[in-house]
């Protein structure tokens, strides 16, 4: 099953990256529940989760940096390009009947740490 989980989110990366719209539904649960926590949005159904993506502004590409699956979930790393400006995302997932159910993803932005009195702590 691990193995399924990869292989579903791997697909649906590569749809969704070629706007292959179809692919994209075939993947999805009609009651996909999609969330991303910053912006506190919420996207309930296969039909409104397609439109959500496929009206996204701007140029965007994405690329799969990482990606872990089990037999209930999957998680991946990716970076997202869009008019220039990259992006990462984490995205957890979870499955019904092989199908992607939930998705909870976070939209870290990048910020200067606080100064520490340490130098224990490397910057990369």
């Amino acid at each position: 099953m691990a193995n399924t989980h990869k292989s579903i989110v791997e697909k649906y990366w590569k749809a969704a990256n070629d706007r292959d719209w179809d692919t994209f539904d075939s993947l999805l649960h009609e009651d996909i529940v999609y969330e991303i926590p910053q912006t506190r949005e919420r996207i309930r159904g296969r039909v409104a989760f397609r439109e959500f993506n496929a009206t996204y502004p701007g140029d965007w590409t994405l690329k799969i940096v990482s990606l872990v699956a089990d037999e209930s979930q999957a998680v991946s790393q990716i970076v997202f390009w869009v008019n220039d400006e990259e992006q990462s995302a984490i995205s957890f997932f979870e499955f019904k009947n092989r199908l992607i159910n939930r998705i909870v993803e976070f939209w870290p932005n990048p910020y200067d740490p606080p100064a520490r009195q340490t130098d224990s702590i490397e910057r990369y």
